[in-house]
């Protein structure tokens, strides 16, 4: 589909689905915003990683059984799904949000920072929300109660899905979105829609940003595997040598994204992140590895690369007497907004947030696993400001000195309740 296709589709999605911002659903948000930054403050400072976030999960749980939605506990490990069924019959949304921190030691003087440190991979850390998925916890806790206390307005029903290991499963487990898929969570009921939000420390808060269509990339970590054959540091002709055909594929690999990918579609990036070779100054070894991702964000394109970068590393490895293999690990999908559920739904943004506070970006080639549920059912991902209006300078996600506003989660909170309610009442 062509850029004017898109822009026509979304005009014409705006005036159908024009949707008014229910007061009551917002008198309800602003009600609950003190409990929604007290969740989130409590989160943060205590953090858990991966497929360990049980304290989280029970407070999840504690909060959904008190407002009187069916919980379903231990999801893809750590996970908790609730159910709430509105009061007219209609189909069925899904809302989610994920719930672990990282292996970040936290450098601030909040007075809720974590303290919390850990042992990751063999090494001693903090743990920390250096990607603001506490304020995405604290947020749904705050949509879910604002939707329980009107089921009047609900015309089917609503999934809460609170998703672990967001970041990546530990080292020899599953996890995540996809684990959560596998086991059941788009069914009974079966979801019509999802829903999700990242909060974003670059934009200020009110603000909300989107894209139709690849909005995050699909990741990919890949490993090269080359073998030549060792010699003498003094003789290079008595051996092959892997190192040199390492950087003859690294270099392969960046013209399949300079002379092969077509960039006016969508960027892609290869990285080479790590190459590991030899032990001795005057041994050429007889091995060598390269690890590295790829991000992309349109499927054609992914697939183009993929299958080069393959004939690539064998291809040259051959042709300078060695061998090489490729493995491809997928860590996420494209993050791809349905156009039509983008364009029915983009009223209800620019109703809640104000129009001139919803702004159209362009892609990112950041990942996102929100996309393996996409790829299940029709989604709609965007992003929430979280920077403190008037800064000039904010703190990247994943480091220590990551931080949120939290004026930026009532937006949240609002958006996500209207944004259930418009998409039920449509149907």
């Amino acid at each position: 589909m062509n850029k004017l296709h898109t822009l026509l589709l979304l005009s014409l999605g705006a005036t159908a689905f024009a949707q008014t911002a229910d007061p009551e659903l917002i008198a309800a948000a602003e009600a609950v915003e003190s409990k929604v930054i007290d969740w989130r403050h409590d989160i943060h400072e205590h953090p858990e990683l991966s497929n360990r976030e049980f304290e989280t999960a029970a407070k999840i749980t504690k909060h959904l059984k008190s407002l009187g939605i069916e919980v379903q506990t231990e999801v893809a490990k750590t996970g908790v799904v609730g159910v709430l069924k509105g009061d007219h019959p209609g189909k069925v949304v899904a809302l989610r949000a994920d719930m672990d921190a990282l292996p970040v030691t936290e450098r601030n003087d909040l007075p809720f920072k974590s303290e919390v440190t850990t042992t990751f991979l063999g090494s001693e850390t903090g743990v920390m929300h250096a990607c603001g998925h506490d304020t995405h916890v604290a947020i749904l806790m705050g949509t879910a109660e604002v939707l329980a206390q009107n089921k009047d307005k609900i015309h089917g029903t609503v999934k809460f899905i609170f998703q672990p290991a967001e970041e990546g499963a530990p080292p020899g487990e599953e996890g995540g979105a996809a684990l959560m898929i596998k086991e059941g969570v788009l069914k009974s009921p079966d979801v019509d829609a999802i829903f999700g939000l990242h909060i974003n420390s670059a934009t200020p808060v009110g603000t909300i940003a989107y894209k139709p269509g690849g909005t995050m990339a699909a990741v990919e970590r890949f490993v090269v595997n080359i073998k030549g054959k060792q010699t003498h540091g003094s003789q290079p002709w008595g051996g092959v040598d892997p190192i040199y055909i390492a950087s003859k594929i690294v270099d392969g690999f960046q013209s399949i994204i300079s002379r092969e990918s077509n960039l006016l579609v969508e960027p892609a990036v290869i990285t080479v992140g790590k190459i590991t070779s030899g032990v001795r100054f005057n041994i050429i070894p007889e091995s060598a590895e390269l690890i590295g991702t790829v991000r992309t964000l349109d499927p054609d394109m992914r697939e183009l690369i993929i299958k080069r970068m393959t004939e690539m590393s064998e291809g040259l490895a051959k042709a300078y007497g060695g061998s090489a293999t490729i493995e491809f690990q997928s860590n996420t999908a494209i993050t791809y907004n349905d156009l039509e559920l983008t364009a029915q739904m983009l009223p209800t943004l620019q109703e809640v947030a104000g129009e001139d506070h919803v702004k159209l970006v362009k892609a990112t080639t950041g990942g996102e696993d929100f996309s393996y549920f996409q790829e299940e059912v029709p989604g709609f991902f965007f992003f929430l400001g979280g920077m403190t209006p008037g800064n000039t300078e904010a703190y990247p996600h994943h480091t220590p000195d990551f931080q949120i506003d939290d004026d930026g989660m009532l937006l949240g909170v609002k958006t996500m309740s209207q944004l259930v309610v418009d998409y039920l009442n449509a149907q």
